[in-house]
């Protein structure tokens, strides 16, 4: 009977995955189509197979180059995710194995900020960086992107730096080392699967942001989700290029997920199992 239950249960896994696999194998797929062949309804899986799509997407027909976008995106997601790891790691360090008083209560304060609608935030924000002089500029992105991570960071890594035996950092503390010290070589390389999970966390949310970066950004600051939806236009919907065009974008997202898949496993199940 258990054998019969693991097997359904693995199963049932399998199906899950393929399902959730399906609409971005359909999107690769559909990229290497030629627009007529995109378009056709019902669709045609035989169609013949073309780099037009690609081409069109990196500007060989004349469009606008998405490098700038894409290097904009990449400034702000690991700017933001950097300054993000070296706030949070001594919060959640002051949090959990040094807890300050209603520690709980501070957790929730982080986590209702997150309550509030970003849309909500939008036109304040958008005042304050135009008397500021901030408009298109890539940094103000930075700095919303940490303060929009940051919350959720520190409710992470606290749940994280918990799990780390306090006696080792009082045998740190005991050889003098100061609280740099301990975070850097004692506190940091025992809970890297969560630092790792948390990390690849807030660059997959800053990477995808879109609201923000439409309103606050124009031509200089651009990112790579405002530079898609450059594709809708007037004429219609160029399907193939739009599936070329999300698919490179996609593309860091998912490499930097397989790159970290067992840190990102380990830093979720933390403390999960004992």
């Amino acid at each position: 009977m258990n054998a019969v239950r693991r097997g359904g249960l693995g199963l049932l896994a399998w199906l899950t995955g393929i399902l959730f696999f399906l609409p971005i194998a359909w999107m690769a797929l559909t990229s290497f189509h030629s627009e007529s062949d995109a378009a056709a309804n019902p669709p045609s899986f035989a169609a013949s197979l073309t780099l037009d799509g690609y081409r069109e997407f990196f500007g060989s027909g004349g469009g606008a180059s998405p490098w700038p976008a894409l290097v904009n995106s990449t400034v702000a997601s690991v700017a933001s995710t950097l300054c993000v790891l070296l706030l949070a790691l001594p919060a959640a360090y002051a949090l959990s194995i040094r807890p300050v008083r209603k520690w709980t209560d501070v957790l929730f304060f982080f986590l209702s900020t997150k309550m509030l609608p970003a849309v909500a935030g939008l036109l304040p924000i958008y005042l304050f960086a135009k008397n500021a002089g901030m408009l298109d500029n890539i940094w103000l992105l930075v700095i919303l992107y940490t303060s929009m991570n940051l919350p959720i960071a520190v409710w992470m890594m606290q749940s994280f730096l918990a799990e780390v035996p306090v006696a080792v950092i009082e045998a740190a503390r005991v050889d003098g080392a100061r609280l740099p010290v301990i975070l850097a070589r004692v506190v940091a390389p025992i809970a890297l699967p969560g630092i790792a999970a948390t990390a690849l966390i807030c660059f997959i949310f800053s990477w995808n942001e879109l609201l923000f970066a439409r309103v606050l950004t124009g031509v200089v600051a651009e990112t790579a989700p405002v530079f898609l939806t450059g594709f809708i236009t007037s004429q219609g919907l160029f399907l193939a290029k739009v599936c070329a065009a999300s698919l490179v974008v996609s593309l860091p997202v998912l490499a930097a997920g397989f790159a970290a898949q067992d840190k990102l496993v380990q830093g979720l199940s933390l403390g999960a199992v004992k």
